[in-house]
């Protein structure tokens, strides 16, 4: 069995009926919530310049999303997981006005959620900054596990983005936990700054962080932007003092760790007062550059670490330019909004113009003048009126479709599916509750689980796949994979156990199943499909329940972010 994801963005969500129907043979709409005003000026903000694009397209958005979808929604975005059917009801049956707020709120700062919070977003941004193979090979020099370390502990504290760009951009020391110089910063550019001269490092963190393309300007000038060579290598210039280096277990040639150090640059042309480097043009011809930030400033050209550091001069530069507040929440609203104000969200400038250019702006402006706190911009976007829509595309503004090339007016909620990782945590939410053992060993898990899903679904390219494309494997590997027979487990304590001593009626705990895997009551069919499949059980509810679950578990609606 498979399923494909053509046009994913306007996908209807359907597809437990589906297995349910293949359930029954092989043994024998949501209610929209108004909206929730807030009086955050942000929120405020965000909903004017939005709906002010509504106006100028002459479309309407979609309806509310049901408080049932949307608490699905807000879970799987602020800590990597589907909520429980405990925490799904809780906010439901909750009756007060600001209830959106509030748990939001709880997600972000109660004690109870920090762990999972930071867990989530450091496995986010090291994806981002290593890519998930990053650190699991032996002979690579950067520690996953340092790096995870560093940016748990990053997020836990909420860090503000401009301390974690600069310490990110700047570190030095050693990467591997228990170290003698440990600082987990360090692994986001020691893989990076030994290569080729810096160019990897170059291009990482002007993309990342600056929104800002430059790789294929090391060899030519941008055909589309301002960037041009000269650019490039003037960028890469920051990089030509750091090194990484390999530290061995003793007596042996086993890498233990790696540090990363400023040391001194002498220039390609041997003079370290002026440590210029050189470059070919296209012609043959070789031209120098020394280092300059993107806006034109020029800081010392000495290569010596005791009269100029030249990354953290960058770092100083970088915060001081608004090209990295705007890349922030550009990054920020693509994770919550599905897409960015520009496409793609790490290419800005003025060849790349944003869908709502003010907000962009603004909303720069204001994550700046917070202090740079991720969780404020998390609560404003969360709280707007985009993020709380219903994911329907209808006629009323049937031109905000994304997937066939429109820009996005953000008049709908578009579906994408879960990450790897948000399946995961998702599976092990709803087959326990909550993950168990020491962090050590959830990680371990994870990781394992995380390898066999990247071999699975590895492109004919080499690159990780993060999505489903319905291949068999996939559909094979959720079928009757460890996870699937857990989270459908009878066995005394599991979730389906649970379900059955509540005491109320089947009904009751079907609807229950339905709210914990998708955010929403069963239809009318679906309802009628399961009472088929309890008389197929001959009426043995727990069997029946498994077959139940284990349709939603898969389907395409429990995978997609809805």
């Amino acid at each position: 069995m498979m399923w494909t994801f053509a046009n994913r963005s306007s996908l209807p969500i359907r597809g437990v009926g589906y297995l349910l129907c293949i359930v029954v043979s092989a043994t024998m709409s949501l209610s929209a919530a108004s909206a929730q005003q807030s009086q955050l000026p942000q929120v405020a903000l965000i909903n004017q310049q939005i709906e002010q694009g509504w106006a100028d397209y002459e479309i309407s958005p979609a309806k509310g999303a049901g408080d049932e979808v949307w608490c699905r929604r807000v879970y799987l975005d602020i800590l990597g997981r589907i909520p429980t059917l405990e925490e799904s009801k809780a906010f439901t049956s909750d009756r007060s006005k600001d209830k959106r707020t509030k748990l939001v709120r709880s997600l972000l700062y109660d004690d109870q959620y920090t762990e999972e919070y930071a867990n989530h977003w450091a496995t986010v941004w090291a994806n981002m900054l290593i890519g998930r193979g990053g650190g699991n090979d032996r002979r690579d020099l950067t520690s996953r596990d340092g790096l995870m370390k560093y940016l748990r502990d990053s997020f836990a504290s909420n860090k503000p983005y401009s301390s974690l760009v600069y310490e990110l951009v700047t570190a030095e020391g050693d990467t591997k936990p228990g170290s003698p110089n440990f600082n987990g910063a360090v692994n986001f550019l020691i893989g990076k700054v030994n290569e080729e001269d810096g160019t990897l490092a170059t291009s990482s963190v002007s993309r990342i962080f600056l929104g800002q393309q430059v790789q294929c300007t090391q060899c030519h000038n941008h055909p589309f932007n301002d960037w041009k060579q000269q650019k490039f290598w003037e960028f890469n210039s920051f990089f030509r003092q750091t090194r990484g280096l390999q530290r061995y277990v003793d007596g042996t040639r086993d890498i233990d760790y790696a540090e990363l150090v400023n040391e001194d640059f002498a220039g390609e042309g041997g003079d370290p007062e002026e440590a210029l480097i050189y470059y070919e043009l296209r012609n043959g011809y070789l031209s120098s550059a020394f280092p300059v930030f993107t806006d034109g400033t020029e800081i010392g050209r000495s290569g010596l670490v005791d009269q100029v550091k030249r990354r953290s001069e960058l770092g100083r530069l970088m915060l001081e330019s608004d090209a990295m507040d705007k890349m922030a929440v550009n990054r920020y609203w693509s994770m919550f909004l599905g897409h960015g104000f520009t496409r793609p969200i790490d290419d800005m400038g003025p060849h790349n113009i944003p869908t709502h250019p003010e907000l962009l702006d603004e909303l720069g402006k204001a994550f700046r003048g917070n202090s740079y706190d991720i969780k404020e911009l998390i609560l404003w976007i969360t709280l707007s009126k985009p993020y709380a829509l219903d994911s329907v595309l209808g006629t009323n503004n049937k031109i905000d479709d994304p997937s066939v090339g429109e820009s996005p007016k953000f008049s709908r909620f578009y579906l994408r599916q879960m990450s790897a990782e948000q399946l995961y945590h998702s599976m092990v939410t709803v087959a326990s509750g909550t993950a168990s053992g020491t962090y050590e060993d959830q990680e371990r898990k994870r990781r394992e689980w995380l390898r066999q899903f990247t071999v699975t679904f590895g492109t004919d390219e080499g690159d990780e796949a993060t999505t489903f494309n319905g291949s068999i494997p996939q559909a094979l590997m959720l079928f009757n994979g460890e996870l699937t027979k857990n989270a459908t487990s009878l066995k005394k304590g599991s979730f389906l156990d649970s379900l059955l001593s509540t005491g109320r009626t089947t009904t009751d705990r079907v609807n229950g199943l339905y709210l914990a895997g998708l955010g929403r009551k069963p239809t009318k069919k679906e309802l009628q499909l399961a009472g088929s499949l309890f008389r197929a059980r001959e009426g043995k509810e727990g069997e029946m329940l498994q077959d139940v679950w284990w349709a939603i578990l898969n389907s395409n609606e429990f995978i997609l972010q809805h």
